[in-house]
């Protein structure tokens, strides 16, 4: 099946306007710009990472919420809150939810 949009893909469109915030405006900005620039900058890399990332992580995290019984992030928070929980499962699911999380987010915090 042939995909709806021709290239560049919106990968490449975030990476190119990422670099040129990096290369070609940061260096000239001061002040309120130049740190609103690097927060767009950090922005862009996070919906790179997403876009990149975000297939793969949400096919294991619905794999992670079938072995603990639950269909939905609701259905366990629910059962979290209740104290329904004493699957030692738990645990290694939330943190590899985490993990997965700032391997997007900033992937230096791992």
């Amino acid at each position: 099946m042939a995909a709806p949009h021709d290239v560049p893909d919106a990968a490449a469109l975030v990476a190119a306007v990422r670099d040129f915030l990096e290369t070609d405006v940061l260096p000239a900005a001061e002040g309120r710009v130049r740190f609103h620039t690097r927060v767009a900058i950090n922005v862009l890399g996070m919906v790179e990472r997403e876009i990149e990332l975000g297939p793969a992580q949400a096919a294991a995290h619905a794999v992670r919420l079938a072995g603990l019984g639950v269909g939905d992030d609701a259905e366990l928070a629910a059962r979290i809150r209740e104290g329904r929980d004493d699957d030692p499962a738990l645990l290694a699911a939330l943190t590899a939810a985490v993990r997965a999380k700032l391997e997007v987010a900033n992937p230096g915090y791992r």
